[in-house]
């Protein structure tokens, strides 16, 4: 349970980014949830944490601006009265493209948002965060997992799993633990609209559980790591991927 503790979760609006912010504050936790355009959406899940009985606000924050992770870092400790919890979920989304073809500009929008956001992010939180803090960053199986095509946001990701391990150990004295969950196919709106069905039929075969994973699937990760019954585990990265990768 995260009873009382203040949490900040990007990216928060729909898909795995709702179905955490959803988790948390059903646990007990006072939620900031990021988003970067659609405010109707986000607005929709503080309405539904509100009908369940929890607490959540919503700050915009286009994470690919410069200063923007900053920003939302510090609107949410004000709204929060502090920091207890981070949870980096936004990513950019990305049209597989070879490397052949790839150009800087591309690649530079992919991690400006995937990983320079997540170091700001964590970096306010090394500043600032209550000391027994939770930090656990998304990536991606795609960091495990070679796609043609992905090859700037399997980057972007892998970025994300060595901070997590630096952070880790630099925050480790003060009781703060840090912790990457990777995602295998998750069935978001994100995921359909990126991949035929035929693609998604056969990413579930390959899965031994036989299926696509669910928001929810991650979320109860992403909700053991941030709560006290994980308190021993710290730099590492749990593959919640149904098997897969």
């Amino acid at each position: 349970m995260v009873e009382g503790k203040a949490a900040v979760v990007t990216g928060g609006s729909r898909g795995i980014g709702r179905a955490i912010v959803e988790r948390l504050a059903r646990e007990g936790a006072d939620v900031v949830l990021g988003y970067a355009n659609d405010r109707a959406a986000a607005e929709a899940v503080v309405g539904a944490v509100a009908a369940a009985g929890g607490r959540a606000w919503a700050v915009r924050a286009d994470l690919g601006e410069s200063g923007a992770a900053e920003q939302l870092m510090a609107a949410a400790e004000e709204r929060l009265g502090g920091l207890d919890i981070l949870v980096n979920n936004a990513a950019k989304s990305f049209t597989p493209t070879p490397l052949a073809d790839l150009d800087d500009a591309a690649f530079d929008a992919v991690l400006s948002v995937n990983t320079r956001a997540v170091l700001a992010t964590v970096r306010y939180a090394a500043r600032r965060m209550r000391d027994s803090g939770r930090i656990v960053n998304i990536s991606s199986v795609n960091t495990a997992r070679a796609v043609p095509g992905i090859g700037a946001y399997a980057a972007s990701k892998g970025a994300v799993e060595q901070l997590t391990a630096v952070a880790a150990a630099e925050l480790g004295p003060r009781g703060i633990t840090v912790n990457t969950v990777s995602p295998g196919a998750t069935d978001t709106d994100l995921l359909r609209g990126t991949n035929p069905p035929e693609a998604l039929e056969r990413v579930a075969g390959l899965t031994p559980l036989r299926r696509l994973g669910q928001p929810e699937d991650i979320a109860d990760v992403v909700a053991f790591l941030a709560g006290p019954d994980a308190r021993w585990i710290t730099g590492q990265n749990l593959r919640a991927t149904g098997g897969l990768g």
